[in-house]
């Protein structure tokens, strides 16, 4: 089975800190796996702001390389802004793409700060991702 999914950047950020932590498996199951990722041209701005900030000496070609193969896996979705508020405004184009997505069928908003967002059971951290992949197979 596989997954529609909103990866909030932070989730990508500790996928490159650390591999093997359940982020990084988020990230691989984004690239190669179970999760497809749900993008829009915000997004991917996004990405590229963050991931290459100096403060994460990210390899610049590495960050690009990345971004594209989530290009490569994922759906572009055209999104409308929604009435609900997020905390961060920076946040506001993951919740706008996964509640587009959603009025489709299922998908999900993986994030790290999932107190940034609504209450809602498809915002889910990546270790509850996990578990809900584990729990398909």
């Amino acid at each position: 089975m596989r997954y529609y999914a909103v990866i909030d950047t932070n989730v990508l950020v500790s996928a490159l800190l650390r591999g093997s932590s359940v982020p990084g498996i988020i990230l691989r199951e984004a690239l190669t796996g179970r999760i497809i990722p749900l993008l829009n041209d915000g997004i991917l701005e996004e990405y590229r702001d963050v991931l290459t900030r100096r403060k994460f000496r990210f390899d610049r070609s590495a960050v690009e390389v990345l971004i594209s193969g989530i290009i490569k896996r994922g759906v572009f979705v055209d999104a409308e802004p929604v009435e609900e508020t997020v905390i961060d405004p920076d946040d506001a184009i993951f919740y706008e793409v996964v509640m587009e997505r959603r009025s489709e069928g299922e998908a999900y908003l993986i994030t790290g700060n999932i107190k940034h967002f609504p209450v809602k059971h498809f915002i889910v951290t990546p270790r509850e991702m996990l578990e809900i992949l584990e729990n398909a197979e």
